[in-house]
């Protein structure tokens, strides 16, 4: 790093790609060593044990601070500056997200008070009256929309949130599934902004293709979506979540209840508004990535450019088909219309204020202490068979994406690594299991790290408390995560795609099996 001041990119997904050449805030980034990984840890453990997650953050970011003062001869003063320096930074280089996400909101809000959301649920309500459909539809739903993981909780959430909340389904077990069907759905889908961020990395790999060969040894991916779908079939829940779905209760927001008065919107206020956004928001990432102007790039090549900017563009296109839609037939006037837009605005400042701030602790870890290369290093000296790197590389870039909250910044500071690590010789046997193994790794601790935007964004999208969200879904990510490290272990031996993923299907279903006998016993204990 020469310490060149840094330009922030109008693009991006999560900040974590920025130009490798600069950092942030122009100062020079240190190797704190071990010191890299505590204030990641401090945020973390403070949040899980206080339940309050926005001094948690600053007090991670502050401890960053200090560290990289204390390791350059700074002072307290300094270390207060750059906290400060560090946010107004991450807002910068985040601007689309922050427009993104505030019209959202906005979106939600406008069609909730047109009546249109409690018209569709009411019509949805017709068709869909067991808790295990609205499970499935709210799944199916979510694997659908797999162009970007955060525009998929947004959206699936606004959608199912009235169905799950009628037939009696846990905001926690409704966040737990737009998450588990955002990223870990993203990453196995070749038409997605994840596909193409991957790609970039892993060129002399391949690129596209080498992230294709990928998929089948992605194993988190995978065994989440099956997971979820067993979950959803058998109506099962264990752990926290067991406790939420047992003290579920229908809650209805004030501005549902407001619609429930007026009952003035149709399906078509909803329906039109949401399907404009999503096709409005494909176009925009293309429109945005140049696939009109006659560049020559292809399509899963332009919508991987700056797919934040075509999310505001879809966000803001559906937002005029709205205006359009409910002002003529007087569903509501012009100045109720903008009273809605601000009000959804306020509904989104605690999740871009977690958002900010978890931003700004990942940069601090990324572009400041050094903590992806403190991690990396101790990647690079592990000398066992390669057969065991898959399973290593796994467990590592959990660790690295859950202590960062972004698996875009952890895969792009290890799929380098592990390419070179397996070029030639008996590395190249496990290269792609190796790959798949970093992306799985990096969804995982994305999954599930309290910092993470995607957790927040699945959060935001059930109307669910965060770090309840956080607290209920850990168990389930883990038990995967755990199942995939013996998977990684036979994929690094067997060098079999289908053999590692029907060992990992049956020891996952087999686990499941065995907690949920478990829990029966317990409880048939419990009524003697």
């Amino acid at each position: 790093m020469d310490g060149r001041p840094y330009m922030p990119a109008m693009c991006g997904k999560d900040a974590g790609m920025e130009d490798k050449e600069g950092i942030c805030m122009g100062l020079e980034m240190i190797e704190a060593g071990w010191l890299s990984i505590l204030p990641p840890l401090i945020a973390i453990t403070l949040a899980l044990i206080s339940k309050e997650v926005y001094s948690s953050l600053f007090l991670g970011i502050f401890s960053g601070m200090c560290i990289y003062c204390f390791c350059t001869g700074g002072d307290i003063l300094q270390a207060v500056t750059y906290v400060f320096d560090m946010l107004a930074a991450k807002i910068g280089q985040n601007g689309y997200m922050i427009i993104f996400l505030v019209l959202l909101g906005s979106l939600v809000v406008i069609v909730t008070r047109s009546g249109g959301s409690d018209a569709y649920g009411q019509w949805a309500g017709k068709r869909i009256k067991s808790k295990r459909s609205a499970k499935l539809a709210t799944a199916a739903l979510g694997l659908m929309i797999f162009v970007d993981d955060g525009f998929n909780c947004l959206t699936v959430g606004t959608v199912m949130r009235p169905i799950t909340d009628k037939c009696r389904i846990s905001r926690e077990k409704l966040a737990y599934l737009l998450d588990a069907t955002a990223a870990p759905v993203c990453i196995i889908a070749p038409i997605s902004s994840w596909a193409v961020a991957v790609a970039s990395e892993v060129e002399e790999a391949g690129g596209l293709n080498a992230f294709v060969r990928t998929i089948p040894y992605n194993l988190y991916a995978i065994l989440t979506i099956v997971m979820v779908f067993a979950l959803c079939f058998t109506d099962f829940d264990f752990g926290p979540m067991e406790k939420a779905e047992a003290g579920r209760e229908e809650r209805r927001t004030g501005a549902a209840e407001e619609t429930l008065k007026r009952k003035r919107g149709t399906v078509l206020d909803l329906a039109l508004p949401v399907v404009t956004l999503i096709v409005c928001a494909i176009l925009g990432m293309a429109y945005v990535g140049g696939f009109f102007a006659g560049t020559g790039k292809a399509f899963t090549e332009a919508i991987g450019e700056n797919p934040t900017a075509g999310l505001t563009l879809g966000t803001f296109a559906a937002l005029v088909v709205a205006l359009a839609l409910y002002l003529p037939r007087r569903i509501m006037g012009l100045r109720e219309f903008m009273t809605g837009i601000i009000d959804g605005i306020k509904t989104m400042i605690p999740a871009l204020t977690i958002l900010i701030l978890a931003w700004g602790l990942g940069g601090v870890c990324r572009e400041m202490i050094g903590t992806g290369i403190f991690v990396s290093h101790f990647v690079s000296a592990v000398n066992l068979p390669f057969g065991f790197l898959p399973a290593i590389v796994f467990a590592v870039a959990a660790f690295l994406s859950f202590s960062m909250g972004t698996a875009w910044g952890t895969f792009g500071i290890l799929l380098p690594i592990v390419s070179m690590m397996c070029a030639g010789g008996e590395g190249a046997a496990v290269l792609i299991p190796a790959l798949g193994a970093t992306l799985a790794g990096s969804v995982y601790g994305d999954h599930c790290s309290p910092i993470s935007d995607t957790t927040i964004l699945a959060s935001t999208g059930a109307q669910c408390e965060h770090l309840r969200h956080v607290e209920t879904q850990l168990p389930y990510a883990t038990l995967v995560a755990a199942v995939c490290f013996f998977g990684y272990l036979v994929a690094g031996f067997s060098e079999n795609a289908w053999i590692t993923i029907l060992s990992s299907v049956v020891l996952l279903l087999g686990a499941l099996g065995g907690i949920a006998f478990r829990g029966k016993r317990r409880r048939g204990r419990g009524k003697h």
